[in-house]
């Protein structure tokens, strides 16, 4: 019995203890602590402007009535063809493995083109054409899709068909419904040549 009597008695006196002196130095404690008052005192600094990137599409070179040509000297295979029809123009795509070779893009009034070392000729759709010449390339290797893809859909673009393969020189044989001016760039991440065309003006 004295035992718990004391046991208790130290409860008590223990539960006393913890309410005494003023209320509220709990939390006027916490308010003072130097973590808080340092952070809210603090110097702060904000971040410069960051300049977007420049959406995909924009700024691509001016449509010209003539014949184009560029890239780099080296050695590609093909890895992918493509062709579309946007509102503002139609495209021919060329994908490549490395950086885009040397090429050129020229104008033809007829959209009939020698068939590699064979001398034989084909005519694509349409009433003018284009050649696509690539050196040095090959895609006898690196390619398995269609060499012939016809779309009398397209108000340009109404076919392109692979020409040649041989000794390095890929050329693409493009049919167009009617003389247009042409669009040629490059872009990277895929390497692609890019040639646009340009519909007739209502």
């Amino acid at each position: 019995m004295r035992l718990t009597a004391a046991v208790g008695l130290c409860l008590i006196l223990a539960a006393g203890c913890v309410q005494v002196g003023p209320p509220g130095n709990t939390a006027a404690s916490q308010s003072s602590s130097p973590t808080a008052s340092s952070a809210a005192s603090g110097p702060r600094f904000s971040q410069p402007p960051v300049t977007p990137p420049t959406p995909p599409g924009t700024n691509l070179p001016a449509f010209a009535c003539a014949d184009t040509g560029g890239g780099k000297t080296g050695v590609a295979r093909f890895t992918a063809v493509r062709v579309s029809s946007q509102p503002d123009y139609d495209r021919f795509v060329l994908q490549f493995d490395t950086p885009v070779p040397t090429y050129t893009v020229k104008r033809q009034a007829k959209p009939v083109f020698k068939q590699g070392a064979s001398g034989q000729t084909v005519t694509l759709g349409g009433t003018a054409g284009v050649l696509v010449r690539v050196f040095s390339a090959t895609q006898s290797t690196s390619y398995t899709g269609s060499t012939d893809l016809s779309h009398s859909e397209y108000p340009i673009l109404k076919e392109a068909r692979l020409t040649e393969d041989f000794e390095g020189y890929v050329s693409w044989g493009l049919g167009l419904a009617q003389a247009s001016c042409v669009r040629t760039f490059t872009l990277t991440n895929p390497d692609r040549l890019v040639v646009d065309f340009q519909p007739p003006k209502s």
